[in-house]
């Protein structure tokens, strides 16, 4: 006997009692349905939704990737080694897994690039900015752990280096060594923390901070490629007149760019893993010897252009030693990132507006930072050192002289409302009272 339209359906009798308990069509209409998001968002605003989505790859890889995997200093990579050649579809599981290390660093790094690009960092958005800097920051660290697991020579040497870093900190740097590794070398100790840490602790960590991260972002709204807040012109009904809500319009576009960011993800895991030595360095498919030393340690490419300003600094100041000036640069190269919305004094977010001084700097900065990410993977010559004693000039020029130029340029006026984008706009008739 069919039930009468009064009656509810059993699937939404389900749901009535299901969100009588959790606020599930609450949050969802919080950050999906009624999220009003700016009509003129470009392809440049899908790298975060990206990032999301190799965050995925990356925990459900890894979780197989442990079922197999031994942290023994004896065992760890004669396990990597029975992952890609004995374990069903370890190979595959393996190279998505190294694949898409570089390839969150990528989406992050043009994320980043896109705030960089918009004013995403500044007023109301501070918090966003640095709750971001903080997932960088231990996505960073997450990497570094997961590098050395495999316990190739490349890890072992690099894991070697990186530490020994903190030894040039004064007073406590031995102590500190010492603590990191868990022994007086790096050992089966160290092998087993950092297990620990890239396994458990540290996606913990990144997953609250990347549930942080969109609850502080849906709070005050996203930005736009104009820069303009579109929670200050509203409809009679309290709607924003250039938003639309997320769902269903971008995330439909999403899943578009979702699918053809895949295609090309796929590609590199099928057809070129070890991207010629950058994804998989080749001294990584040698077991760790601590008695050869490889030609060139050199990190992944990710950490490439942090550690060419480590190895810039090649001059004592005052009574500060190269070493220690140089762990002082690489890791204030990372802090003046946290500063940004603080650094950046012009009134205008978007590059569109803002004047010709900010956009020649920023361009000055990301030839840097690419040059800088060449000359980390490469050997050590004079040629290469003084490269990349220019590459730091400018990299920190772009971020202590900020204060002055973005407070001197001159900037286009703001348009009233957000300008329309043809690719990325749905087409949305407004009524004539909500024009007006």
């Amino acid at each position: 006997m069919a039930a009468s339209p009064e009656t509810p359906s059993r699937k939404d009798q389900l749901l009535e009692w299901f969100d009588a308990r959790f606020p599930l069509i609450e949050t969802w209409n919080y950050h999906m349905g009624k999220y009003y998001t700016p009509k003129n968002f470009n392809v440049w605003y899908a790298f975060g939704v990206l990032a999301a989505v190799v965050l995925v790859i990356q925990l459900v890889t890894g979780i197989w990737l442990t079922m197999s995997y031994k942290p023994s200093a004896d065992e760890a990579f004669a396990s990597v080694e029975h992952i890609m050649r004995d374990v069903h579809w370890g190979w595959l599981i393996r190279y998505m897994h190294s694949t898409g290390a570089s390839a969150f660093f990528i989406v992050v790094y043009l994320h980043m690039f896109r705030a960089m690009l918009y004013g995403s960092y500044k007023k109301p958005r501070e918090l966003i900015w640095i709750i971001g800097m903080l997932i960088f920051l231990v996505l960073m660290a997450e990497a570094f752990m997961g590098y050395v697991l495999p316990w190739g020579q490349m890890s072992y040497w690099g894991a070697q280096v990186i530490i020994g870093l903190f030894g040039a900190i004064p007073l406590i740097g031995e102590q500190l060594v010492v603590w990191i590794q868990g022994d007086f070398m790096i050992s089966d100790a160290t092998l087993n923390r950092f297990f620990a840490l890239h396994v458990v602790a540290l996606p913990l960590v990144l997953v609250m901070l990347v549930f942080l991260h969109i609850v502080a972002l849906h709070h005050v709204g996203s930005n736009n490629p104009d820069g303009i807040e579109i929670k200050e012109c509203k409809d009679k009904q309290g709607k924003p007149l250039d938003g639309i809500p997320f769902h269903p319009y971008f995330t439909v576009k999403d899943l578009t760019i979702i699918v053809v960011f895949l295609f090309f993800f796929s590609a590199v895991v099928f057809f070129a893993p070890e991207m010629g030595g950058l994804f998989l360095e080749h001294p990584n498919f040698e077991p760790a010897n601590p008695m050869v030393t490889p030609d060139h340690i050199a990190p992944v490419w990710y950490f490439a252009p942090f550690y060419a300003i480590l190895r810039a600094v090649t001059f004592d100041l005052l009574f500060i030693d190269a070493k220690l000036l140089g762990v002082i640069a690489m890791f204030g190269s990372i802090i003046l990132l946290f500063l940004l919305p603080w650094l950046d004094r012009c009134p205008v977010k978007s590059i569109r507006y803002r004047g010709n001084t900010y956009k020649w700097a920023l361009a000055a900065f990301v030839v840097a930072f690419a040059m800088l990410t060449f000359l980390g993977t490469q050997p050590s010559t004079p040629l290469y050192t003084f490269l990349a004693q220019v590459g730091m000039f400018v990299y920190f020029a772009f971020f202590l002289l900020m204060p002055w130029y973005t407070a001197n340029e001159k900037t286009k006026p703001l348009p009233e409302r957000v300008s329309r984008s043809w690719l990325f706009v749905p087409y949305s008739p407004r009524s004539s009272e909500g024009d007006k």
